[in-house]
């Protein structure tokens, strides 16, 4: 069965493959069914804009499509930079420009609890729809630290692990990352699906 995966992150492309492989399920990108949507995110929460992108996908390669937004939640910037994660300090940052204007805005504050989440939506050319959320909860580095993972996975740090996302192997941060309990909860509603 082919899923469209409504992302052009070769990361989460690998990630969510790995996880959804093991239910026969073959995950493929937009641009490997010669698909060019551009989906505005236009929604306020992680679940109103993955649904958006799943349905646009769906609706122009009429299959199966999973989307997910996620972001990080930082408390001392009143859950920023949230559904903005992605488009923080602007169109000209890369992953390493947007932790380290990160890293600035967090300077001389003493709460640095943050979590990251995800939403994941799946939209099936049927008008069915499957929806999953899942939480980190960690705190923000006051530096840097590992080179693995993307995004803001080097400041993003995980008490219980001693470790930062990128210090974690993949299959350390699948184990406890929000992707990782989203995609659970999500593998657990398809797989329910799948047998109806």
């Amino acid at each position: 069965m082919k899923f469209i995966l409504a992302t052009h992150n070769p990361g989460k492309l690998r990630e969510m493959a790995a996880i959804l492989s093991q239910y026969g399920v073959e995950v493929v990108s937009p641009a490997d069914v010669g698909i060019t949507v551009d989906v505005e995110e236009t929604g306020t929460t992680f679940a109103e804009n993955a649904m958006l992108k799943a349905k646009a996908i769906c609706a122009a390669a009429d299959l199966p499509a999973i989307a997910d937004d996620s972001g990080l939640c930082v408390d001392a910037l009143n859950g920023g930079p949230g559904v903005y994660s992605a488009r923080y300090g602007g169109e000209g940052l890369d992953d390493k420009g947007r932790y380290t204007l990160l890293l600035q805005n967090m300077r001389g504050q003493t709460t640095r609890a943050a979590h990251f989440a995800c939403a994941i939506a799946c939209a099936f050319p049927n008008g069915d729809e499957l929806t999953a959320e899942g939480r980190c909860d960690g705190t923000i580095a006051f530096a840097p630290m590992g080179e693995g993972g993307f995004g803001y996975d080097p400041v993003f740090f995980v008490p219980e692990k001693a470790k930062t996302f990128g210090q974690l192997t993949a299959e350390e941060k699948s184990a406890i990352s929000h992707r990782g309990k989203a995609l659970k909860a999500f593998s657990e509603k398809l797989a329910t699906y799948l047998g109806k």
